[in-house]
């Protein structure tokens, strides 16, 4: 049975932590790691992963030495990965309990290295359990087939259900960029030929409208890819324009679902 190492970066995410963390624990593929990157909370964040850590020991948090955003975060956490897969959740998003099973299965199936699945979106002041959730309609819906062209013109893949292959990839980081670094890693794994199959399941649940969360401010969002398409992918001006058109429209899109 595969072991998935599951990525989860922690700030001052005590109000949602437990139930994001419930979410994980109660996959039916039970085999797995929750490794856990404390980006420095000054909330109860760090009291509550202890407690988790001593419930179940494939818990397994660990503080890092300084604030130093979600991608660093999250490379804190994958630079432990021992897991032939690696997936990841954020500390206020939900998996549903067959997501693991039935994106493996997935896996399996179509030899992909790299997937995701579609998922639902509920109000950022959502307060229920994976296992209570009812579906509501609101479904980001995943794309079939994704290559590195198509990625260029609107990131495909939540980061909440994207899971790729270490074994067959070997570890791989995210950039060291504010935001998007999520985006980032898609393309530098699809840069080699890697394809993106995306399950057609709703299978994690996301917060959306949350204040202060990384993809709150689409016009900041703009700012990010503009970075990422000149200075991480080095595309030209006029591609890096007509990249950004598509994201951009791409984006008012799934934040009108």
């Amino acid at each position: 049975m595969s072991l998935v190492s599951v990525v989860m970066p922690v700030h001052n995410s005590a109000a949602t932590l437990g139930a994001s963390i419930r979410s994980v624990l109660g996959q039916s593929h039970a085999e797995l790691e929750l490794l856990i990157t404390d980006d420095a909370s000054t909330d109860e964040s760090w009291d509550l992963l202890q407690e988790f850590a001593r419930q179940d020991e494939r818990v397994l948090p660990k503080a890092a030495p300084e604030q130093g955003g979600a991608g660093r975060a999250r490379n804190l956490a994958m630079e432990r990965a021992r897991g032939d897969w690696i997936g990841f959740l954020d500390a206020d998003d939900l998996w549903l309990a067959p997501k693991l099973e039935r994106q493996l299965g997935f896996a399996a199936a179509t030899g992909a290295l790299l997937t995701h699945t579609s998922y639902y979106k509920v109000d950022g002041d959502y307060t229920g359990e994976a296992v209570d959730f009812r579906p509501n309609g609101r479904v980001v819906q995943a794309r079939d087939r994704a290559g590195y062209q198509e990625m260029l013109f609107q990131d495909h893949i939540g980061c909440l259900t994207a899971m790729y292959s270490r074994k067959a990839l070997g570890t791989r980081l995210m950039p060291e960029m504010r935001r998007r670094q999520d985006y980032a890693l898609w393309l530098s794994i699809m840069r080699s030929g890697v394809e993106a199959r995306g399950l057609g399941e709703p299978l994690a649940v996301y917060r959306s409208g949350r204040p202060g969360s990384l993809s709150s401010n689409k016009l900041r969002l703009v700012e990010y890819n503009w970075q990422l398409y000149r200075r991480h992918e080095r595309m030209s001006l006029l591609r890096s324009v007509e990249a950004l058109a598509g994201a951009t429209w791409a984006s008012v899109r799934k934040a009108r679902i």
